[in-house]
């Protein structure tokens, strides 16, 4: 009998998810708490090489490498223009918007069932299965649920009421797209500036069109409806503050955005003690968020839908099949977390800070680049043929 699989969460790690699990044999349908879907959610974001082989694995990489721009590194200056170090850093920068509907698309077109309206309020496990409750009054039953529900997984706190809160990181984020301003680089590199006040960042698109993001500090963590309250006028005014006494196009740039859009804080989470129960587990986000700096997020929950599909498919048994998951996953995602607390550290503002770094940074980076460093991250491959041990690591 083919099991099935409940899906929550219907962004970019839902439908990923639903048909890795679909390819393993299991029937699936994903539910989403909105009544429409992400199609014009967020600014962008970066697939690095390993997200990308592993979207290859489920012949998903076609539809993802058809969309923004490749971005095969970064620069890195000072607030005063310095470049203090360049370093490669393969991947794929798309529009989240983008990926979302080239996704969802994909997904509905391989058979994936996708219920829109449904948010998970409460699950219990049955004598054979699981029975999700959605907060219209509707429930659903399978043999598993997985939780692709991201940074405020309700799947999360089901599993463990105890589970921790996602980690304020420091820093806020805002960003979008900008036209008819001509600024320094190839298109595709990722241009990153430790302003004075605040960090930077910025690609340009092959068309022209300029991909931005800013990380104003906010040690405190903002309430979504005091961010909401900020206009997109006053949000422009902040930045030009921010970038005054800078050298680099920030100001150009943020002048020539048609929108900025409320800005959202930036989290993490250092580990999630516990991923699963008998027939409950957790993936992506909702797992193992990490701050943006490491440029993971959306790898790692591609990652782990491969990983946790090739569990199902070969170890008996769904809860044994989720701790084989978690052995084969943890140590890599919290590695990823920690160099992401790692690399956001280092944007928070300070004039001894602003020091150190531009002296050290740049031996750092030129001992990176010689001894590849970073390879553990970014040479990682993801297997759908390898056979899943029980005790595998």
């Amino acid at each position: 009998m083919t099991k099935k699989a409940l899906i929550i969460g219907g962004g970019i790690a839902g439908p990923v998810t639903a048909m890795a699990l679909q390819r393993a044999g299991l029937d699936v349908e994903v539910f989403e708490a909105y009544d429409h879907g992400s199609d014009n959610v967020g600014a962008f974001l970066t697939i690095a090489v390993n997200g990308l082989e592993a979207l290859r694995v489920l012949d998903l990489h076609e539809q993802v490498t058809s969309l923004g721009m490749n971005s095969p590194g970064m620069l890195i200056f000072n607030s005063r223009g310095k470049r203090l170090a360049s370093l490669p850093q393969p991947g794929r920068t798309v529009k989240r918007a983008d990926l979302y509907q080239a996704l969802r698309d994909e997904a509905v077109r391989r058979g994936v069932r996708i219920t829109y309206g449904r948010r998970l309020v409460d699950a219990s496990i049955t004598g054979d299965g699981v029975r999700a409750v959605f907060a219209d009054g509707s429930t659903a039953e399978g043999d598993l649920l997985v939780g692709a529900d991201g940074l405020r997984s309700r799947t999360r706190t089901l599993i463990d009421p105890d589970a921790p809160r996602a980690r304020h990181v420091g820093l806020l984020n805002t960003g979008g797209f900008a036209t008819g301003v001509t600024v320094p680089g190839e298109p595709g590199t990722s241009h990153f500036i430790f302003g004075r006040k605040c960090f930077f960042g910025y690609l340009v698109h092959p068309d022209g069109q300029v991909w931005w993001f800013a990380n104003p500090p906010s040690p405190r963590e903002p309430t979504r409806e005091e961010l909401a309250a900020i206009t997109a006028d006053q949000w422009r005014a902040r930045l030009e503050e921010l970038f005054r006494d800078d050298t680099g196009p920030m100001l150009d740039i943020v002048r020539a955005a048609g929108d900025i859009p409320p800005a959202w804080n930036t989290y993490d989470f250092p580990s999630v003690p516990r991923w699963f129960n008998d027939r409950m587990v957790i993936v992506g986000d909702a797992a193992h968020a990490t701050s943006p700096s490491a440029g993971q997020g959306a790898s790692m929950a591609i990652e782990d839908a491969v990983v946790l599909a090739t569990c199902l498919r070969d170890v008996p048994g769904t809860r044994d099949a989720f701790a084989a998951f978690e052995r084969l996953r943890r140590d890599r995602v919290e590695k990823v977390v920690a160099q992401g607390r790692r690399n956001g550290s280092g944007k928070a503002p300070g004039v001894a800070g602003a020091f150190v770094r531009d002296l050290v940074l740049p031996v750092i980076m030129r001992q990176v680049a010689k001894g590849n460093a970073m390879a553990w991250m970014y040479d990682y491959r993801v297997s759908w043929d390898t056979p899943v041990s029980t005790t595998a690591r």
